[in-house]
C-alpha cells in the first residue's frame, strides 16, 4: 500500500511546517505544495550549503523526489526563477501546474497601495500581492501559468 501524509497548519504564522516536511521529505517519492505564496518559507542547510525556499517544496534536497508546484499556489515568476537558480539540475524533479495562477507586478502594486491607504488599520501584508492574485483566481480574472507560456521553463 502506498503511503501519503499531509502536513497543514492549523495556526497563524510560523509553525515550523517547512523543518517537519524537510525531515519526512528525504522518505517520499513526490512532495507537493498546494496553497500559499513566496510570502513564507525556510532555509535548509546541508552539507554545509543553505539553500532559501519560500515556492519550492523541500522535497527538492531528495535527489530521488519528484516536487510538485500545484494549482493551487500563486506564483511569481521572477522569485520561482531566482529560487530554482540554487540547483544545479531540476530537469524531471520539478514541476509547475499549469493552472496555478501567476502573481504579477501590478498584484504586488495593489498590495502595496491598500496597505498604505489602510493607514493605521494597516494590516501587516508583505506587500508580495499574494492577496490580489488570489482576489484575481476568485474572481476568475487571473493569469494561469499555461495562458502565459511560463510552463515551457519546466
Amino acid at each position: 500500500m502506498n503511503q501519503a501524509d499531509l502536513i497543514v497548519g492549523l495556526q497563524w504564522g510560523d509553525e515550523g511546517k517547512g523543518k517537519i516536511v524537510d525531515m519526512m521529505a528525504q522518505e517520499y517519492e513526490v512532495v507537493a505544495r498546494f496553497a500559499g505564496g513566496h510570502n513564507a518559507g525556510h532555509t535548509i542547510v546541508t552539507d554545509g550549503k543553505k539553500y532559501a525556499l519560500h515556492l519550492i517544496p523541500s522535497g527538492i534536497l531528495n535527489p530521488e523526489a519528484v516536487n510538485i508546484i500545484g494549482n493551487g499556489v500563486v506564483v511569481c515568476p521572477t522569485n520561482l526563477m531566482k529560487e530554482m537558480e540554487q540547483f544545479d539540475n531540476l530537469e524531471g524533479r520539478l514541476w509547475l501546474s499549469d493552472k496555478a495562477h501567476l502573481i504579477l507586478p501590478y498584484h504586488q502594486m495593489i498590495d502595496r497601495a491598500k496597505e498604505r491607504l489602510r493607514g493605521a488599520k494597516a494590516i501587516g501584508t508583505t506587500g508580495r500581492g499574494i492577496g490580489p492574485a488570489y482576489a484575481d483566481k476568485i474572481s476568475r480574472s487571473g493569469h494561469r501559468v499555461r495562458a502565459q507560456g511560463y510552463r515551457d521553463a519546466f
